[in-house]
């Protein structure tokens, strides 16, 4: 019998270890911290911020994560013009101060994507809905014109 519980309690430890590794959003990251070293990034790089506000419990906010860096022209267009930051809201931290900072962007619902300058300025806050296929995905053409249109040389004018 003795046995029998070690062995449950060592799977269910290596369950909840595999599954705390598989989390997209950690509710205990410093969302300032992780903000300010992006901005140290991009300030370098040429680029902006890309912040997905979400949820471990968004299956969208999955979703979105996992598509657009699994499509080749999504990941290349973020990769060339964007520091990727994620800022959890749930329960357990909803980041409040920070997102109160950037114009309450969870109105929108999740996930919700905020574009900011290398300073460290918002400059559009973009509702995921308007990127959805219509049939429980992501369209690619909306998601890249909009990566297209808010980067930092669409931005300055110089997108030709």
């Amino acid at each position: 019998m003795g046995k029998k519980i070690i062995v449950l309690n060592i799977l269910i430890f290596v369950s909840v270890f595999v599954y705390s590794q598989s989390l997209l959003y950690n509710p205990q990251s410093d969302v300032n911290q992780d903000f300010k070293n992006a901005l140290t990034q991009v300030k370098s790089q040429n680029k902006f911020v890309l912040i997905q506000v979400g949820g471990n419990w968004c299956k969208w906010c999955i979703k979105f994560h996992k598509y657009v860096h699994e499509e080749v022209q999504l990941d290349s267009a973020v990769r060339a013009n964007f520091v990727y930051v994620l800022v959890n809201y749930s329960k357990e931290n909803k980041n409040e101060e920070f997102l109160n900072k950037m114009g309450h962007p969870q109105r929108f619902g999740f996930p919700v994507f905020l574009v900011c300058d290398a300073e460290g300025k918002l400059i559009h806050i973009q509702d995921s809905w308007y990127l959805e296929d219509g049939k429980g995905g992501y369209d690619a053409k909306k998601v890249l014109a909009f990566l297209s249109n808010w980067s930092p040389k669409a931005v300055a004018g110089n997108d030709k």
